[in-house]
């Protein structure tokens, strides 16, 4: 009995056994699944599976692995059977969690009891259990559970219980494709039942299918009221005695065991349709924090596997590891604006892009007051030469004398084709020779001897940007300006630009996803301005999240493929020049390749922002999206052990320019 006790609370508190656990018994049923529990029980004293990331499926997407005929199509199978019975939860209704129990955590937040989602699991069991041992069948109703939970929580019955349901209304959504599949069966006039073990009672049951658009439903069987369950084979003989005789009937559901042998063994067809969350949860992250963790998952897992529709592996890319980071990042700039009294948001293009139309998602009282803001790396240290001369130099000749560009085409990416001839006759270089780092000293030096007329040829791409910004400006004295990172110099360049070459006076702070981290070359770079309240970060920085702080590495290319979910596939700015009389154009580099999907992952982000804020909406409260959570996704692909899951990604990553950090 202790073994056994033990077993059932490591699989109550360890999410990575439970998932593994349930995972098993979906597919190879009670026994096995026990034995391979007891093998974990073992194993968790020697290895930590709280580290563990999951495998991600390599071969394609994942909502290709629960693609299902069609409704239409699955309806015509069942054209043979005149009764046709649904089990409930996570087969007609799913509900936003990667494990049913977790519903009561936002139970518990209703009645403001500490621990309640451990008390309520254990009231139950401890219940059941306790009227199997009296030879009764070990089913129960919400009212027995509420009874035993009045006793060891002091909370009023009827006060839980209206807490309970009036959460359970709010979680229940329809599953979409057997929405689609019971209209189909009720324009054919079939019988319909819904047969669950449940201690809800029949009367809730039909609320929460009728709020979830089923109406078709004659007859509908609970556990808690028959005291008979589908496990125990009894809810069946049940329903087959409600039903004319000689009937043809078919029972679908999710569970292997009660949904499919024992409704066999009963007589009655069965067709499994695979648990969702079962499904999903092998491949989803548990190092979130409890409840919004649980939501994610839930959320993605649902999306992905309800069989109706199949994504491409772009698409969920972005729905998957860019969709809770949005919605994080989103609030995070939202409460910063109002904490710091923005006037107005920059997002700057093209990583600001799906960020702009996320935020427009949530917060559309605020149109008036955002901007897609066109910025580049390169344009900002063109305009600012002037004022970070040793930045430009980093960046255009530093980064790039590794050999593999000539003189005449790094002087050309700094648009000082004049300069070339003069250049190479007063030192003697060759243009078509390699930009190298033992010949970058004596292109710059020339540069800096000349460095008038390098500034000269900046000045009309001063002038147009100065015209653009002024008229994104207008009077504004406080400004927030969104990038992806990593040093926050594009932020701390438009402010220089703005206050000491346009004339203005405004602050404008840099607000980061994410910073320079400890495997950063310089990483201390941008300390000061966090000091000075300039920049400020979401997922890390050397004063939060410090593990992720240690564990950002960019030589490992994890900037680019937090890059790759945010960049647009239009070019980046190249430069902004004026046009007559008061005007500007803006003048873009070469787009990056496969605009397609990179939409498609946009469209993942935006989807997943969408179905979080129905969710949030449904509870009637906003969900808090820490930095830490919001990486989590993240740190999966990053894994080691994905490493064939990045490699199909790479073809979309924007250039590597490893040491280049603005």
């Amino acid at each position: 009995m202790k073994i056994k006790q033990r077993l059932i609370n490591l699989v109550f508190q360890n999410p990575k056994i439970r998932v593994r656990y349930q995972a098993m018994r979906a597919k190879k049923g009670r026994f096995p699944s026990y034995l391979y529990l007891f093998w974990l029980w073992l194993s968790s004293g020697f290895c930590s599976f709280h580290s563990d990331a999951p495998r991600l499926y390599q071969k394609g997407s994942e909502s290709s692995l629960s693609l299902r005929q069609s409704p239409k199509e699955f309806v015509n199978a069942l054209e043979g059977y005149d009764v046709i019975s649904f089990d409930v939860f996570d087969t007609l209704l799913f509900r936003p969690f990667s494990d049913p129990t977790d519903l009561f955590y936002l139970v518990g937040k209703e009645l403001s009891y500490p621990d309640f989602r451990a008390a309520r699991i254990q009231t139950e069991r401890e219940l059941r259990q306790k009227r199997k041992e009296q030879g009764m069948s070990g089913e129960v109703t919400l009212k027995d559970i509420w009874s035993a939970l009045e006793k060891e929580t002091g909370i009023p019955r009827e006060k839980g219980m209206a807490a309970e349901w009036a959460v359970e209304q709010r979680s229940c959504v329809p599953n979409p494709y057997m929405q689609a599949v019971v209209k189909l069966l009720e324009e054919k006039g079939k019988l319909l039942a819904a047969v669950s073990d449940m201690y809800l009672s029949p009367k809730q049951i039909q609320s929460l299918l009728e709020q979830c658009g089923y109406h078709g439903f004659s007859l509908i069987l609970v556990s808690s009221e028959e005291t008979v369950s589908k496990g125990d084979g009894g809810l069946y003989n049940v329903l087959k005695k409600r039903v004319p005789s000689k009937c043809r009937m078919v029972h679908i559901g999710d569970n292997p065991f009660s949904d499919g042998k024992k409704a066999s063994l009963a007589g009655i067809s069965s067709i499994l349709y695979p648990n969702v969350q079962t499904m999903g949860n092998r491949r989803r992250t548990f190092d979130l924090s409890p409840i919004v963790g649980s939501i994610y998952r839930g959320i993605a897992n649902i999306h992905l596997y309800n069989g109706l529709y199949t994504y491409s592996p772009e698409y969920e890319y972005g729905f998957l590891y860019g969709g809770l980071f949005a919605v994080g990042y989103c609030r995070f700039i939202h409460h910063l604006a109002q904490s710091r009294s923005f006037q107005k948001l920059f997002f700057f293009s093209r990583d600001g892009a799906v960020l702009y139309k996320a935020y427009q998602k949530m917060y559309p009282e605020e149109k008036e007051t955002i901007s897609y803001a066109y910025w580049s790396r390169q344009m900002a240290c063109k305009i600012t030469a002037c004022l970070f001369p040793r930045e430009y130099f980093h960046r255009f000749l530093f980064h790039k004398a590794d050999g593999s560009i000539s003189i005449q085409s790094a002087l050309e990416s700094m648009e000082l084709s004049p300069l070339t001839h003069p250049l190479c006759q007063k030192t003697e270089l060759d243009p078509r020779q390699k930009l190298t780092h033992k010949n970058m000293d004596t292109v710059k030096s020339y540069l800096q001897a000349h460095w008038d007329e390098v500034l000269s040829l900046y000045r009309p791409q001063i002038e147009g940007a100065k015209r653009y910004y002024s008229h994104l400006l207008k009077d504004s004295t406080r400004v927030g300006a969104v990038d992806i990172g990593w040093m926050g110099s594009g932020a701390v360049m438009l402010n220089a630009a703005v206050n000491h070459l346009f004339g203005k006076n405004c602050f404008i702070t840099g607000i980061l996803a994410g910073t320079l981290s400890a495997n950063s070359e310089n990483a201390d770079a941008a300390e000061p301005l966090f000091l000075s309240g300039a920049l400020t970060s979401y997922l890390f920085s050397s004063g939060i999240n410090r593990d992720l702080f240690q564990f950002h590495h960019p030589q490992k290319d994890h900037n680019l493929y937090w890059e790759l979910l945010l960049g647009a596939p239009e070019g980046s700015v190249k430069k902004i020049l004026p046009r007559h009389p008061n005007g500007w154009e803006i003048c873009f580099q070469t787009p990056p390749p496969y605009p397609e999907k990179r939409k498609a992952i946009h469209q993942g982000i935006l989807d997943f922002v969408s179905l979080f804020l129905e969710t949030e909406a449904r509870f009637g409260y906003s969900l808090p999206v820490s930095g830490r959570d919001a990486y989590a996704p993240m740190l999966t692909v990053l894994d080691p052990k994905n490493r064939k899951f990045r490699k199909r990604m790479e073809a979309l990553l924007d250039e590597k320019q490893m040491g280049e950090q603005v």
